[in-house]
């Protein structure tokens, strides 16, 4: 992606942080004549697995993009919180709307898994995953008809990231003072996203 010098988050723990708390993400490919195709799923994070980690994740097996994705390389999109920026915050003459985001890239090659010891194991970690921090988690159970029935319907795989790089798109090319502006305007505008990136604005102070 585009990336000016000043938005570029490089550490690596920061990056498999964000990847692990926005774990939704849209898995992007192109077919044999060019046309990119993209799937919004769920990936979940080994960080020990390879040198920058390894996605693991799975899709329905009626899901075209496994196939033509076999053996190809793939871009994984995970986004965090976005915010539209005023000129009027700035303070100043000359200035233009924007928008503040964060959001990490990760790409690899695909490689589909079908064995069904595997595929039972991803669905068992998927669940742990998202299940794990309810008052009152939902188990998956032991497996029945049903669960064979469920794990024949899907296929999983694995990417193991060859590049990964983050963007910290916080106005860091503005003064201390615009940013400050910014960053009150974005508070009083409210909503959630607003105002976590108002926090992470704070966070890339001077």
């Amino acid at each position: 992606m585009y990336m000016p010098t000043a938005f570029q988050e490089t550490d690596l723990t920061t990056l498999h942080r964000f990847i692990e708390q926005h774990s939704f993400a849209l898995l992007c490919s192109a077919v044999e004549d060019g046309t990119p195709f993209a799937s919004h799923l769920p990936l979940l994070l080994d960080r020990q697995a390879a040198p920058l980690g390894v996605l693991v994740g799975h899709m329905a097996r009626a899901n075209p993009q496994w196939r033509h994705a076999d053996g190809k390389p793939v871009l994984a999109v995970f986004s965090g919180p976005h915010a539209y920026v005023s000129p009027a915050w700035y303070g100043t003459e000359q200035v233009v709307p924007t928008w503040n985001y964060v959001v990490v890239h990760a790409t690899g090659v695909l490689r589909p898994i079908h064995d069904r010891d595997a595929l039972l194991a991803i669905v068992r970690q998927t669940v742990s995953v998202y299940e794990g921090a309810r008052s009152r988690p939902w188990q998956l159970g032991e497996p029945d008809d049903f669960l064979e029935r469920m794990l024949r319907a899907i296929v999983g795989f694995r990417i193991e990231i060859a590049g990964i790089e983050g963007k910290w798109k916080l106005s860091q090319n503005h003064s201390r003072s615009r940013r400050e502006g910014v960053m009150r305007g974005l508070r009083e505008e409210g909503g959630d996203d607003a105002a976590i990136i108002a926090g992470l604005m704070e966070q890339t102070g001077d």
